[in-house]
């Protein structure tokens, strides 16, 4: 049976938010921090148009897949007036972000779900 693509890309997505939970998190604890430059994850749609497709070894003498890149964050354009203490934390903006990462996995885990019940169904007869 061949792996269904499904599942890596749902894996992919999960880690792509976990590392920008990360980003999001970072950024509210230094909401203080003076001088402190807000950073992002490049959006996941970036990261799926540089990933190149995975071949997979079938015989002995295949070439192996291409390796993944890792997700890249970088520092964000400021979006709105400098502060005194050369901040570029947003909160409103990082709190809009953390609540689309929360539904974002939610959304992930209930379609890995239901294709996982679809395959058990199929699989069982």
């Amino acid at each position: 049976m061949e792996p269904v693509n499904l599942f890596d890309l749902a894996t992919r997505q999960s880690q792509w938010l976990s590392v920008r939970q990360s980003s999001v998190a970072g950024n509210i604890a230094n909401a203080n921090t003076p001088g402190y430059t807000a950073t992002d994850v490049e959006p996941f749609d970036k990261v799926l148009d540089r990933t190149a497709v995975r071949l997979s070894a079938t015989q002995s003498g295949h070439l192996g897949g291409v390796t993944e890149a890792a997700f890249s964050v970088k520092p964000q354009e400021p979006t709105g007036p400098a502060m005194p203490s050369k901040n570029t934390v947003v909160m409103e903006n990082e709190l809009m972000k953390a609540g689309e990462v929360r539904r974002s996995f939610e959304l992930n885990t209930a379609i890995v779900k239901a294709f996982h019940t679809m395959m058990m169904t199929t699989l069982k007869g």
